[in-house]
């Protein structure tokens, strides 16, 4: 089943360099155009450091927590990954961004359903979005736990 539905959005949520130096620490990628602002500013035609693409990535379970609708009760979400990932322009640490998700295809896949979301990653001010993907997420009924007799 397809849908095309009006697009959700999150709130606006700052990286400051702080974030990028832990996320940078938590996946041993300390490449000075994400951890080092004077050299970033010096070197790169970014004007300072720039945010992980993975960060931006991993950003995006937070941003859906407060965008999308909740599981019902009993579901478990399952993140079941990404097609089409694009990281489309760099964001400068210090940025706001933002996620806009919306649902293209809900389908049956055993007893769980699978959701298909379009989804975009905007930077306050930006003209572009930073990243694009499709994300599938699986949700689980879970069958309620009966107690020990």
């Amino acid at each position: 089943m397809t849908h095309d539905h009006v697009s959700l959005t999150s709130q606006w949520y700052l990286i400051d360099q702080p974030m990028v130096d832990h996320f940078a620490d938590a996946i041993g990628d300390h490449q000075f155009i994400h951890t080092n602002p004077v050299r970033a500013k010096a070197e790169t035609g970014f004007g300072g450091t720039i945010v992980h693409g993975f960060y931006l990535l991993a950003l995006l379970t937070r941003l859906s927590q407060q965008a999308l609708p909740a599981a019902p009760a009993q579901t478990i979400e399952i993140n079941y990954g990404f097609d089409k990932v694009r990281f489309l322009n760099p964001v400068p640490v210090g940025s706001r961004v933002r996620g806009h998700f919306r649902l293209r295809e809900s389908t049956a896949k055993g007893k769980a359903t699978l959701r298909r979301h379009a989804v975009e990653l905007e930077v306050e001010g930006g003209t572009r979005p930073a990243l694009v993907a499709e994300w599938l997420i699986l949700l689980d009924t879970q069958e309620p736990q009966k107690g020990n007799t």
